[in-house]
This record gives C-alpha cells, sequence and structure tokens, in this order.
C-alpha cells in the first residue's frame, strides 16, 4: 500500500477501527478550553490529526472532522442528497432537450459534437481544481463551480446558436463535474473506507427517483415554455439548493481556524511571484498544451464531413497532424520541463492505478460510442414519446444507481473490490451490449431493448463502485483529490474520445444509408431529415420514408455496437491486473467520521 497515515502520539490511546482517540469525539470549542493551555491543545490536534506537510485545503479538512457536531455532520449528508436530486433532474432534462437544441438549428447530427468539447474541458479543468480545493479549500472552490454550472444553464437558455450552445455546456459540465467531484471528497474526508462506497451510493440515489419525473417534466417544458426556460429555470434552483450546504462547509472552517487547528501559512511573495507561482502551481502552461491537442486532434473527428475532400481536407489533416504533436509534446513537457506536473506521475507508479485509468477510460469511450444517438433512435425506432423513451434510455441510471447501493453493503462487510468486477461487473456489461447487436434494429420487441440495459446498469452499477474505491484505497488522504482527479480526467477523454468516434461513425454511415435506403422521392429532403430528428420521426408508421430511416438508423447503430464490444475487452484485462485490495483493512481519516 502507498498511503501513510498521520504521525501517532505515544500518549494517546487509539482505536483501532477508526485510528482516533478512544474518546471517539470531536474536540470542541468547550473542550479545548478545558486542556492545560490553548497552545496544548492546538498541537495535540495537529500533531494527530492534521498533517504539517500536507496543504492548506486539506489540513481546513482535517481539522474541520474535529469541530464537526453531529448534527452538522448529518445535515451537511442530507444538503448532499437534495444537491444530487436537484443536480440530477436538471442533467436529465438537459440531456432530453438537447436534441432539440441542436434540431432547432438544423443541426442533429452535432447532437454528439455538443458533449466532446464540454466532457474534454471538465475532465482537463478537475486536475487543477483538485490543486484549488487543496490550497484555497473545500467550501471556496465550491462555490466557483456553482457559479460556473449557473451560468452555463443562463447560457443554453439564451443560446442563438449551436457555437454558444457547446460554450455553454463546457461551463455546465465544468460546474457539474466539479460541484459532483467536491461533494464526493467530502464524502471521503468524513467516511471510513470500508464505508466510504456505500455513502457514495447513498447520496447518488436520487438519480433512481429523477428519472420518473424529468421525462414528464422535458415533454411539459417543450409543450409550454420551451427548452430555453427548461434551462432557465435551474440557474435559479442550482445555487439557492446549493447555498445551505456551502455556508455550513464555510462556518465549521472558520471554527477551525478560530480555534487555532488550521496551521497558518505566509508566502512573503509578491504580486508578479504569486502570478508566476500559481501558473506553475496549477501547470496552466501544461494544461493549455494538452487541452488544444486534444481539442484539434478529437475536432477532426467530427468536423471531417463539412470539409468537401473529407479526410483529405487540408484542414484535417493539419488538425490530425497538429494535435497529435501537440499531445506528444505535452508527454514531454510533464516529464521533463514542468516545474509541477499536471499528471501525478508518482502515483501513477502503481499498477492498480495505473489499470483503473484504463478500465475506466475504456469503459466510457465504449459507452459513449453507443448511447450517444440511442435516445434518438428510441424516438425515431422504436416510435417511443419523450417521456417513455427518457425511461428506457435512463434504465442504466436507475439500475446502477440502485446495484451501487447494493456493492457498498457487500464492500462494507466483504472489503474486496476486484473479485466483484472481475467475475460480476464486466462479463454482465458486455452480455448486455453485446445482446443489443442483435436486437437493436426496427421490428424488434422494446422489451429486449429494456432487458440489455437492465444488465448493462448492473454491471455498470459494479464497475463504477469498484472503480472509485480502488484508486482510493492505495491511496493516502492527501492524494484522494489528485487521484479521483486523474481517473475523472480518462473517464472525461474517454467520454471525449467516444463521442467523437460515435460523431465520426454517425456522419459517415448513417447520411450513406439514408441516401442508399430512402425512396427516390425523398430524396430531396435527405439534408432535412438528416439533420432533424424532429422531421424523421415526422414520418408515419409504415411509410416508405419512415421505414428506411429506421433501417439506416438499426445499420448504423449496429456497427457502433460492435465497435464498443470490442473495446470492452481492454476494460476486462484492466480489472485482471488490479491488485486484490481488502479496504476493511485500510484506515485513512481520523475525527468525526461515518
Amino acid at each position: 500500500m502507498r498511503f501513510r497515515l498521520p504521525h501517532k502520539r505515544d500518549e494517546l490511546p487509539v482505536d483501532a477501527d477508526s485510528q482516533r482517540p478512544t474518546d471517539n469525539e470531536a474536540i470542541t470549542e468547550k473542550e479545548a478550553g478545558a486542556l492545560p493551555t490553548e497552545i496544548n491543545a492546538k498541537e495535540e490536534i495537529q500533531g494527530d490529526i492534521v498533517n504539517a506537510d500536507f496543504q492548506h485545503g486539506v489540513q481546513a479538512a482535517q481539522a474541520m472532522t474535529q469541530v464537526w457536531s453531529f448534527s452538522h455532520i448529518v445535515a451537511a449528508y442530507i444538503l448532499i442528497w437534495i444537491i444530487h436530486f436537484i443536480m440530477a433532474f436538471a442533467s436529465g432534462m438537459i440531456s432530453n432537450l438537447t436534441p432539440f437544441v441542436t434540431s432547432s438549428f438544423a443541426e442533429h447530427s452535432l447532437t454528439a459534437t455538443t458533449s466532446i468539447i464540454s466532457s474534454l474541458a471538465a475532465g482537463l479543468v478537475k486536475l487543477p481544481y483538485a490543486k484549488l480545493m487543496d490550497i484555497w479549500g473545500r467550501p471556496q472552490s465550491f462555490a466557483v463551480m456553482v457559479g460556473s454550472m449557473t451560468l452555463g444553464m443562463i447560457m443554453m437558455a439564451a443560446c442563438n446558436n449551436v457555437e454558444t450552445y457547446c460554450a455553454a455546456q463546457v461551463f455546465y459540465q465544468i460546474g457539474y463535474t466539479g460541484l459532483d467531484f467536491t461533494m464526493t471528497i467530502f464524502i471521503a474526508d468524513t467516511s471510513k473506507l470500508k464505508n466510504r462506497a456505500f455513502w457514495i451510493a447513498f447520496v447518488a440515489s436520487p438519480y433512481i427517483a429523477t428519472v420518473w419525473a424529468y421525462g414528464p417534466a422535458s415533454q411539459s417544458a417543450l409543450n409550454t415554455i420551451g427548452f430555453r426556460w427548461g434551462f432557465g429555470v435551474w440557474a435559479i434552483v442550482i445555487p439557492v439548493v446549493s447555498a445551505p450546504l456551502f455556508f455550513l462547509f464555510y462556518y465549521n472552517q472558520l471554527k477551525a481556524e478560530k480555534m487555532g487547528l488550521v496551521p497558518k501559512h505566509e508566502s512573503n511573495r509578491t504580486t508578479l511571484q504569486s502570478i508566476v507561482h500559481y501558473v506553475n502551481e496549477f501547470d496552466l502552461i501544461g494544461i493549455f498544451i494538452f487541452a488544444l491537442g486534444m481539442a484539434l486532434f478529437l475536432l477532426a473527428f467530427n468536423l471531417y464531413t463539412k470539409q468537401a475532400d473529407e479526410w483529405r481536407s487540408p484542414l484535417i489533416i493539419c488538425f490530425l497532424i497538429f494535435g497529435g504533436l501537440l499531445i506528444i509534446a505535452f508527454i514531454l513537457y510533464e516529464k521533463y520541463l514542468a516545474p509541477v506536473t499536471f499528471i501525478p506521475w508518482e502515483l501513477l507508479k502503481d499498477r492498480t492505478v495505473i489499470f483503473t485509468f484504463t478500465m475506466a477510460g475504456s469503459l466510457y469511450i465504449a459507452w459513449y460510442i453507443w448511447d450517444n444517438y440511442f435516445y434518438s433512435m428510441l424516438l425515431v425506432v422504436y416510435n417511443q414519446d419523450v417521456t417513455k423513451a427518457s425511461y428506457i434510455s435512463n434504465i442504466y441510471t436507475v439500475g446502477s444507481s440502485f446495484w451501487s447501493i447494493v456493492m457498498g453493503i457487500v464492500i462494507r462487510y466483504n472489503g474486496r473490490l476486484k473479485w466483484q468486477a472481475l467475475y460480476f461487473g464486466v462479463p454482465v456489461t458486455i452480455l448486455g451490449v453485446a445482446l443489443m447487436i442483435h436486437f437493436r434494429h426496427a421490428g424488434v420487441d422494446i422489451g429486449y431493448i429494456v432487458m440489455c440495459q437492465i444488465f448493462i446498469a448492473f454491471g455498470g452499477g459494479t464497475l463504477v463502485i469498484c472503480e472509485q474505491m480502488t484508486v482510493m484505497a492505495v491511496s493516502r488522504q492527501q492524494d484522494i483529490p489528485a487521484i479521483l482527479a486523474a481517473e475523472s480526467m480518462f473517464i472525461n477523454i474517454g467520454s471525449a474520445v467516444g463521442s467523437s468516434i460515435a460523431a465520426a461513425m454517425w456522419t459517415g454511415i448513417f447520411p450513406a444509408k439514408l441516401k442508399e435506403n430512402l425512396p427516390a422521392d425523398a430524396q430531396s429532403n435527405l439534408a432535412t431529415i438528416y439533420g432533424d430528428v424532429t422531421a424523421q420521426y415526422g414520418y408515419p408508421v409504415g411509410s416508405p420514408e419512415r421505414v428506411a430511416i429506421n433501417l439506416s438508423y438499426s445499420q448504423t447503430q449496429r456497427l457502433m455496437l460492435i465497435t464498443a464490444t470490442c473495446l470492452y475487452s481492454i476494460t476486462l484485462v484492466s480489472v485482471m491486473l488490479w491488485k486484490d485490495v481488502n479496504v476493511k483493512n485500510i484506515h485513512q481519516v481520523k475525527g468525526r467520521v461515518f
């Protein structure tokens, strides 16, 4: 194991389960005053709880676990659950409304493209954001992410073109993933490792309920206030609901600081020195090089059909070459030149960490290849309305959220991570996706699609919870934000790559199949049919045009599913190479924890 516990003072008896003083109570202001001197109280806490080698934000989090009252920590978990409920509701509506936004600009084919840049940006921002949390503090960083998410939803409501909507998605995704990340880190700071899987699954459980609500809500918004207010209402709700948790975080951090539990740091730097310091500390040069390289490389897959010469276009060739060279330059810069590395290289020496990253990356690449146009297929090929299509496309969300709770309980008592993923999670996921190769086409009973989604939900619920727990189990508390941020970066890059492949396959295959299958009198409408999902399901069921559209969907989706199924072999091999970690034997955090 590569984690390191803080130093233990010999004169204090320690409970083996919690690794803290056996009184099992947080030190309050009243108790601190009862100690011989305030200085002794400060030294006692800092020596055993607050690690002097850690950064300010981590030290503040460690100190906060000593001043939390039981009612405050319970309130924090309840508020986290409520925020997850609102985020799940908002996210579901945004996903449902996105095809209608792109179609309103006659750009339905860009449905996948809108998620590529936003996923990439969210993944790249996560590592410097983890650093910001460690340096600045959890509450302040939480507020920044609420602001980013709110700004994104305001821009969605006001957008007049696909470009603005894509920019709005960037701000929204950065805020959404950052907010979720902050709450996950809070759970990591305040829970024992063996219980952490359950608590992470518990606060994500609102997704079980919201899936039944945002389908009808999306349909109602389209029928009444329109998609713009369908976005705009969340720009009001999110900051209002998030405010109590921010003040609860901030109150307890100030309380710890007033009690002298958080060491004070004086930088003595000038303004210019501070600018240079933080440019280096957040590795802004490395982030810029990598973001530009990935953006150029991935956009080539989405824009090639818009060029007259397609893949032979000089623009697309330049995107691929310069994007690839910038990615290589980033690796060399990080390895040999960066003062502070963007990627935590020292954490990548553990094989479990490396292969958790490859497992997560391959899992999300495969997912986004087959899932990006699944909702549209339900509307068109299976002739489902918005509400029913939302229910079916979110079977994964409901099933995986429920199964994650079950897995959290199993891990609490079993302690193992590798075997659940290897013998259940990966095989069941592969089974569900592979079966859809056979069932996912026009004329098949929708019940078979539901069955496949249930398989994928149970497999995915196992893999997602094991994937997060595995990297935390081999890390110190100081390293958990960085290691989870790096994992999230691989997930977001995987999502962007998967969406890029999906967009490339869709734009390269679907219009060609439409041209091949549409009757002669409908060929003049090919561009409209290709670019607008409402035009696609606007043709009567059974008409020659609708039959041709359905066949084109099925032929395209079959190739996407075959590609995704093959990629799951990487997921399987990666899990096989994990260490057999038992979280019941690992103790990371002290203080008042669940």
